[in-house]
């Protein structure tokens, strides 16, 4: 698990550094960042249960808001037949960008996840 979580520490923290010169920078590092730290904490033996469940629930909330508003994971599978939204960096279209914010959420609380219940 130690391999594991320096990879989530590592790729986390490259995550909030392409997010760095979004508009909304503000939100997204500390998403990662947050992550990034509990990562790197387990690495060293620290487990926080209480962080890990706190980010994994508002990790999750917001990727639910994620996948049901306009322009959203829904529209994306419903009214885009689930396009390639990795065809180019640019997200030129608004729900490319929210499934891809959704993924990432996932990723989090799924790396998240793993720690709460090996670490």
């Amino acid at each position: 698990m130690i391999l594991l979580n320096i990879i989530f520490t590592l790729a986390f923290i490259a995550f909030a550094y392409v997010n760095l010169n979004d508009a909304d920078s503000w939100l997204w590092v500390p998403i990662y960042m947050y992550a990034a730290l509990l990562c790197a904490a387990a690495v060293f033996g620290y487990a926080f249960p209480l962080a890990y469940l706190a980010g994994i629930i508002f990790y999750l909330i917001y990727a639910l808001i994620l996948f049901f508003k306009k322009d959203g994971v829904w529209d994306w599978v419903t009214k885009h037949s689930m396009q390639n939204i990795a065809e180019t960096m640019q997200a030129t279209k608004p729900w490319v960008e929210q499934t891809r914010e959704f993924f990432g959420l996932l990723i989090v609380a799924g790396a998240l996840a793993l720690n709460y219940y090996t670490v």
